[in-house]
């Protein structure tokens, strides 16, 4: 897959749907900016955290939105395989699968940040 371009779609289709329901993204917005404030724990915990839930709901948006993040605040692949090593313990074969694509889209993501785009 793609990860730029299939994320760059999705977010075309939710601005779609954002002029359809502004209040509710908006609202989501607000939202997703409280929880991924650092606290207690930090941005780059909170993500992690997101994209093992990403994993096991096999959410392909979610796991590209939350990979990408990833790459900006600075995971790195080891960390990524961690994650995968603990969401496949707790979701099996599936989130063995599932794993498989955020690493690539982590892999695709940390390529362009690297080529600076």
């Amino acid at each position: 897959m793609d990860w730029p371009k299939f994320l760059s779609e999705t977010e075309g289709q939710i601005g779609q749907f954002q002029t359809k329901a502004p209040d509710t993204m908006k609202g989501f917005g607000t939202m997703s900016r409280a929880a991924k404030r650092d606290g207690a724990l930090s941005e780059k915990t909170k993500e992690f955290v997101a994209l093992g839930i990403a994993i096991s709901t096999r959410c392909e948006s979610c796991i590209g939105f939350h990979a990408r993040s990833l790459v900006r605040l600075g995971a790195s692949r080891e960390e990524i395989i961690d994650l995968l090593e603990m969401a496949a313990y707790m979701g099996g074969g599936p989130s063995i699968a599932f794993g498989a694509k955020a690493l690539d889209a982590y892999d695709q993501f940390s390529a362009l940040q690297t080529k600076g785009t």
